[in-house]
């Protein structure tokens, strides 16, 4: 029997799927630069000798501007280095914001609201002679002791 990975290299070999194998080396080249780079970098692609970096954040853009060599030299070490990624080569070196790839806001945990134990006893003595108070009286010390 083959494994599903022989499987999944003779897939991406074929013609059809060439757009895998570039998927995985735009996915390896992001993880070669630092954290805060791969941060800002919504997504990759290759056109006509020219990488294209799509940024999160428009201040990002003027950040990766200034480290254009930067992005540059890591991909032609990549091309160097790893032989299934022989065809990532570019000249040029284009960023631009994407408006398209929202920014990723922080999720809310929504299960840690805080519950807190109901610290009112229901020790307590109505001195009254109206009937409807001491039935009122008699409603909430149930509702207390259903708390606890």
């Amino acid at each position: 029997m083959k494994k599903a990975s022989t499987i999944l290299s003779h897939l991406s070999s074929q013609p059809q799927f060439k757009f895998l194998e570039q998927q995985l080396c735009y996915k390896k080249y992001i993880a070669l630069l630092t954290p805060k780079y791969q941060k800002a970098i919504a997504f990759i692609y290759i056109k006509d000798n020219t990488l294209f970096v799509a940024v999160t954040h428009p201040g990002f853009k003027m950040e990766l501007n200034y480290n254009r060599d930067l992005l540059k030299s890591v991909l032609t070490q990549l091309g160097k280095h790893d032989s299934t990624c022989e065809m990532m080569q570019a000249k040029d070196v284009v960023i631009f914001h994407s408006k398209y790839h929202p920014m990723e806001k922080e999720k809310v945990d929504e299960s840690t609201v805080p519950y807190y134990h109901e610290l009112a006893s229901s020790d307590f003595k109505i001195e009254s002679n109206d009937t409807d108070i001491i039935t009122k009286f008699e409603q909430i010390k149930e509702q207390i002791k259903c708390n606890k």
